[in-house]
């Protein structure tokens, strides 16, 4: 238990890449541009992708010594990861019914881990 630490570490940086990159590429879409392709290429959105690639590069290092029977997990971390982000970064305000999914998904987190 003690070896997979660094690597679920490792996936947690992974996991809060892809929704700091999903946050950036919503950022470049409510942006009007001259030329439709400077919607695909503008700094924004290729930096996002770019730190895509990274997490998916984390996600692979991490699943080396991480079973793979935790994957539900690290994918709902993703969805807390990207709505906390909102939050903070987008100041979007979630509803009643994202905080109950919210709720549901951190007791399926925590059902899931015991």
């Amino acid at each position: 238990m003690r070896e997979m630490l660094p690597y679920c570490g490792i996936m947690l940086v992974g996991v809060l890449m892809g929704g700091f990159s999903q946050i950036l590429l919503k950022i470049a879409a409510g942006k009007k541009y001259k030329k439709w392709y400077l919607s695909y290429l503008n700094p924004r959105v290729i930096i996002a992708y770019t730190i895509f690639v990274l997490s998916t590069v984390c996600t692979l290092i991490a699943y080396r010594v991480v079973p793979l029977s935790m994957s539900p997990v690290w994918t709902s971390v993703s969805y807390i990861a990207v709505t906390a982000m909102s939050f903070f970064i987008l100041h979007e305000r979630p509803n009643r019914r994202k905080l109950l999914g919210f709720a549901v998904i951190v007791v399926g987190i925590l059902v899931f881990c015991l």
